[in-house]
C-alpha cells in the first residue's frame, strides 16, 4: 500500500511538472506560493484584524490559529516525520529556490487553512474565499514540486484543526462565540 501511494504521488507530481513552461501559470503559482512564505500574508491579515476594534477578537483567533499551526507543523511534525522533499532525488526541476526544511506536512498549506478556518465568524463568504485561496496555495506547492500530495492534504487537515481549536479556545476565554 505504501509503495502504491508513493507511486501515485510521484505520478501526480510528474503530471503537474509536465504543465511547467507556461509563463502565466508558472508565474501565478510562484506568486501564490510566495504569498505564503513565512506565513507573512496571514500574519499581516491577522494584525490588520487586531487593529480594528470590531474585529479584534477575530484577529486574535486568527493569530492563535497561526501560532498553533507553527507549533504543530514546524516544531512537532516536520522534525518528527523528517520527510525529504519530492525534488530531493533530482527527479524534478524546480522553479524556485529549494526550501531547506522537511516536506511533511506543508506549512504553507497548513497556515492558509488555519487562517481560513479561524475566519469562520466573519461569515461563509469570507471563510469560503479563504478556503478557496488555501486550496490554491496547496495546489501551488504541488505544482512547484516542493510537496507531495499527502503533505498538502495533511497540511490542510492540521491547519483546519488549528483554526477550529483556536475558535474553541477563544469561545472558552470569552464565554461566547466571536461576534462581528
Amino acid at each position: 500500500m505504501t509503495q502504491g501511494l508513493a507511486r501515485l504521488e510521484m505520478a501526480v507530481l510528474e503530471a503537474l511538472q509536465s504543465l511547467h513552461g507556461g509563463a502565466l501559470l508558472d508565474g501565478f503559482m510562484l506568486f501564490v506560493s510566495r504569498l505564503g512564505n513565512g506565513g507573512f500574508l496571514f500574519i499581516a491579515l491577522a494584525l490588520g484584524l487586531l487593529c480594528v476594534r470590531r474585529t479584534r477578537c477575530l484577529g486574535g483567533a486568527c493569530a492563535t490559529a497561526l501560532a498553533l499551526d507553527v507549533l504543530t507543523v514546524n516544531v512537532l511534525l516536520k522534525p518528527l516525520a523528517a520527510r525529504a522533499r519530492p525534488f530531493a532525488g533530482g527527479a524534478f526541476e524546480l522553479l524556485l529556490p529549494p526550501p531547506g526544511d522537511y516536506s511533511f506536512p506543508s506549512g504553507h498549506t497548513a497556515a492558509a487553512f488555519a487562517f481560513a478556518f479561524a475566519l469562520a465568524p466573519a461569515g461563509k463568504k469570507w471563510m469560503g474565499a479563504a478556503i478557496a485561496f488555501a486550496c490554491i496555495m496547496g495546489f501551488s506547492r504541488m505544482y512547484l514540486t516542493v510537496h507531495f500530495p499527502t503533505d498538502v492534504l495533511c497540511g490542510a487537515l492540521v491547519g483546519a484543526l488549528c483554526g477550529r481549536v483556536s475558535l474553541f479556545l477563544w469561545k472558552k476565554a470569552l464565554g461566547h462565540d466571536i461576534i462581528i
